[in-house]
């Protein structure tokens, strides 16, 4: 993976700071999960909120929507398949929407923090298919 940085976590603490969220304590907690998650993952605001990058983005907090938190993870910007079985996920987490992308949603206080290691886990496992970005 790459080292990229896709611009300041400045412009995300930025972002954070000025978050009005219900959960804003678990989305500050889903940021660093995710950070933790492998080397070299860079962040950015894209979106209207957190994404995460290696070489592509890869996973895209959804702030606003049905379930009060959620973690959108995808391939990057060209369409691709992963196929369910090639992500061990054992704690369930993974909500496929389609071949290229999946979801985890978080419905109550304190489920990023219970849930960390299953998902750092499966993180880890992601950013594997993630492509570089091309220079």
């Amino acid at each position: 993976m790459g080292n990229r940085k896709a611009t300041p976590a400045a412009s995300v603490d930025q972002f954070l700071a000025g978050l009005e969220h219900p959960f804003k304590a678990d989305v500050e907690a889903l940021r660093q999960v995710i950070l933790s998650a492998a080397e070299g993952i860079g962040e950015e605001v894209k979106w209207n909120a957190p994404s995460f990058c290696t070489g592509e983005h890869f996973a895209t907090m959804r702030l606003p929507g049905k379930v009060p938190l959620q973690l959108i993870l995808h391939l990057g910007a060209k369409k691709r398949e992963l196929p369910p079985y090639a992500i061990e996920d054992p704690a369930g987490l993974l909500v496929w929407l389609g071949p290229d992308r999946a979801c985890v949603n978080f419905a109550g206080p304190g489920d990023v923090r219970t849930r960390a290691s299953a998902l750092r886990a499966v993180l880890r496992q992601w950013v594997r298919h993630v492509p570089e970005r091309a220079a």
